[in-house]
């Protein structure tokens, strides 16, 4: 599969704008983390935007997304890269044992976390730092549903620095702002007399 078919794929599944948007999210830090490390871009791209393609069909605990996975395999995905998705949630047991699988579970949380901190700041990510997503970071009641412990895991699992990681993953978010909706609004000059 390209990704020009996971994005359909992606697309037939969810009708939610904020996680397709999320799903973007997740490829544009996956994918440049790929090209840092030398992987296949285009694999990478295909494996962050499905890994919650399946999350509007089936919300919950643990069908997200082992039911998922088993859609992917019907369309011929193959094992690895269905293992990396499932490993994204670590109720599944599917270890993280690929560069891949760990970016993928490291990019997830990141990217929703960065989008909340972008979404309250008046330029959005345009000058968003590493070090005022940690400072969100510590407020439980901001973006509450972001597992922190998971942000934490992932940077040390893919045995990067934590405030390296979120600066590496909003440079990569700041590159598809706009497909993010994270671009500030100018704005609107007042009407001529």
């Amino acid at each position: 599969m390209d990704r020009a078919a996971a994005w359909e794929l992606l697309c037939e599944y969810v009708k939610n704008e904020n996680l397709r948007r999320h799903a973007l999210a997740v490829e544009a830090c996956v994918k440049a983390y790929a090209k840092k490390f030398g992987e296949d871009e285009e694999t990478w791209s295909v494996v962050a935007l499905l890994h919650d393609f399946d999350y509007e069909i089936h919300p919950n605990a643990p069908d997200h997304p082992v039911k998922g996975s088993e859609i992917l395999k019907a369309k011929g995905l193959p094992e690895d890269l269905r293992r990396a998705i499932l490993g994204h949630a670590d109720y599944t047991g599917v270890p993280r044992d690929t560069r891949l699988a760990k970016a993928l579970f490291a990019s997830d949380e990141l990217a929703g976390f960065i989008t909340a901190c972008s979404l309250v700041r008046p330029d959005k990510i345009m000058t968003l730092e590493a070090k005022s997503v940690r400072k969100r970071m510590k407020d439980k009641a901001f973006a509450r549903s972001v597992s922190r412990e998971d942000i934490l895991k992932g940077a040390e699992e893919l045995g990067v620095p934590l405030d390296e990681h979120i600066a590496f993953s909003i440079e990569a978010m700041r590159a598809i702002a706009r497909e993010l909706a994270l671009e500030p609004v100018p704005p609107v000059s007042p009407a001529a007399p």
